[in-house]
């Protein structure tokens, strides 16, 4: 391996970084105005997995807000580069912004990802997830289509 991967939490300063990841770890191209806007929004959440300059992992979130109950977190998106799979960065990535949720004062941690999808399922289940059954997922958009 011989590789040292630091996690970054992001904030409103670091634009630059973001937009200097390379292609690939986000489902789409990195769109500049979508970085600000998302780095700027407290509510919002993001941490990087480096092997030096590099970014090898990502994973984000973000706080929802309810008037009947203590703020729950939503995790978007968990996403490492297929040269560092299976090396644990998904896992530390989940762990690291798990803990900033509950130091957030989130209560509810979740996410939902597809069925066929084993390795996200293994790695839920290597965090002590509860896999939920019994419920369906409407979209609007074609966003799930994507």
């Amino acid at each position: 391996m011989g590789e040292t991967i630091t996690l970054r939490h992001l904030g409103p300063d670091d634009l630059d970084t973001l937009l200097g990841a390379e292609t690939g770890l986000f489902d789409n191209p990195i769109l500049p105005e979508q970085v600000g806007a998302f780095l700027s929004d407290s509510m919002h959440e993001i941490i990087l997995a480096c092997d030096g300059a590099e970014v090898v992992g990502m994973a984000t979130g973000q706080i929802m807000l309810h008037p009947d109950k203590a703020p729950a977190f939503f995790i978007a998106e968990v996403g490492v580069r297929d040269a560092y799979q299976r090396r644990g960065i998904a896992k530390r990535l989940c762990d690291a912004l798990m803990a900033i949720a509950r130091d957030r004062g989130c209560e509810g941690i979740w996410l939902a990802t597809e069925t066929d999808n084993a390795p996200a399922r293994a790695l839920y289940r290597s965090l002590d997830a509860r896999e939920t059954g019994g419920i369906v997922v409407y979209d609007w958009d074609g966003v799930m289509d994507e």
